[in-house]
């Protein structure tokens, strides 16, 4: 375990790092984990817990950009512009924007739900093999409306998403009301997705890490990777402890990605989306399923150990600051729908990057024009649904065995 050759490195301790940690252990390959925070710091640990089939369609949709543009600079808006200059992020909104049309649509809500359809299978088979304790209940997930014309809208796309694997149950407002007390009166209706699931996000990378740990992977916590170069017999890192080598390193960076990327010349068009959540402890009301609060973009989670909100998507670069205005619509949202909609007590105010690309999907697989040198990053707001299929993925194709699905739409060659 403290030889400084490994097998495969993994570099960015999140819940993708941890998960392919583990299928490559399975699969009989030896791993080293390292991360320059705790293990699940990141991203991983404070957003909303929900494993979501429903969440296939992509952000990039015909009308998205009208949307966008009447939002983008409206600070408590659910999506928000930081008005700064940056090439970069412009010219990923305009590759985002030639997206939003109906073919590209069905393009992307097809590969995505094939990860998502194989995740959460299989997240409920590592559930009970690893013995996850992380809070996991297959429950579904509640879109819930007060706007008609919103709810008509994802009610005819929801007849699109069986096409997809994805099955709905479509409920009048009066009718939701009666079977969730915890609504204030006034709700057009809802939507159920009884495939979607929940758990708690923190929990389940920390029990992602102790899986790793128990099955003989190495976590190198509070050691940040300076450097990945080609070696004579694989791939060297040189770290804040040291220098180490391995067969093959695994970037998992998440929206840390880009940067590190290019210092080996490989190109990750990959935006930092800001999320927030606030964790309370219980109401003594709270929602039978997890529900996203669709007019104003709120995602409502409980837990036996608490209660979430989160949500909203803001472009300011990797600023971490916890912007007062994001926080306060995350409360202002849930009051125009729930009886109770804040806990007694404020456990937690967060703040976290999503890894966003442009066209919605993961880069997974071997580097351009690198050798031993593998991504697994851009999951955009869905790193924890998508995290049991992407770990196994990458295992299966770091070694030589067939996929359960084609990895051909998230080839990260794309952006060659």
């Amino acid at each position: 375990m403290n030889s400084p050759r490994d097998d495969v490195l993994i570099i960015g301790g999140g819940a993708i790092g941890l998960a392919t940690a583990l299928a490559l252990l399975e699969a009989g390959r030896s791993v080293r984990v390292i991360d320059a925070g705790p293990a699940g710091g990141g991203a991983s640990h404070g957003n909303c817990g929900t494993i979501t089939p429903s969440h296939a369609p992509p952000l990039a949709a015909p009308g998205v950009v009208a949307q966008a543009l009447r939002w983008m600079f409206t600070p408590d808006a659910p999506l928000y512009l930081k008005p700064r200059v940056d090439p970069a992020l412009w010219h990923w909104l305009l590759r985002f924007a030639m997206r939003c049309n109906t073919r590209d649509w069905r393009e992307s809500t097809q590969a995505r739900a094939a990860l998502l359809n194989d995740a959460r299978t299989r997240l409920a088979e590592w559930v009970g093999r690893y013995g996850l304790q992380c809070e996991f209940e297959e429950e579904g997930l509640d879109y819930v409306f007060r706007d008609p014309r919103k709810f008509q809208q994802y009610v005819d796309e929801s007849v699109v998403l069986k096409e997809f694997g994805i099955a709905t149950q479509v409920f009048g407002g009066r009718d939701y009301e009666r079977e969730e007390p915890a609504m204030l009166p006034g709700v057009a209706g809802a939507i159920r997705f009884p495939g979607d699931a929940r758990l708690r996000p923190d929990r389940y990378v920390a029990e992602l890490a102790r899986a790793v740990r128990a099955h003989g992977g190495v976590i190198d916590e509070h050691c940040r990777v300076e450097r990945l170069e080609q070696a004579s017999e694989g791939v060297r890192v040189t770290t804040e402890q040291g220098p180490r080598e391995g067969r093959d390193a695994v970037i998992a960076l998440g929206a840390w990605t880009p940067a590190f990327a290019r210092r080996l010349g490989i190109r990750a068009p990959i935006q930092p989306g800001k999320g927030y959540s606030i964790t309370y402890s219980r109401p003594t009301r709270v929602p039978r399923h997890p529900m996203v609060l669709k007019d104003r973009s709120v995602c409502v989670t409980v837990w036996e150990s608490g209660f979430r909100l989160g949500s909203t998507m803001e472009f300011s670069g990797h600023d971490d600051s916890l912007n007062p205005t994001r926080l306060a619509a995350l409360e202002r949202g849930a009051r125009e729908f729930l009886r109770e909609p804040v806990g007694p007590d404020v456990r937690e105010r967060w703040c976290g990057w999503r890894p966003m690309t442009w066209d919605d999907l993961p880069l997974l697989g071997r580097a351009p024009g690198q050798r031993g040198v593998w991504i697994a990053a851009g999951h955009g707001m869905l790193g924890i649904s998508m995290s049991t299929a992407t770990g196994q993925l990458m295992a299966d194709m770091i070694t030589g065995r067939t996929p359960a699905f084609d990895p051909t739409p998230y080839r990260p060659e794309r952006f060659a």
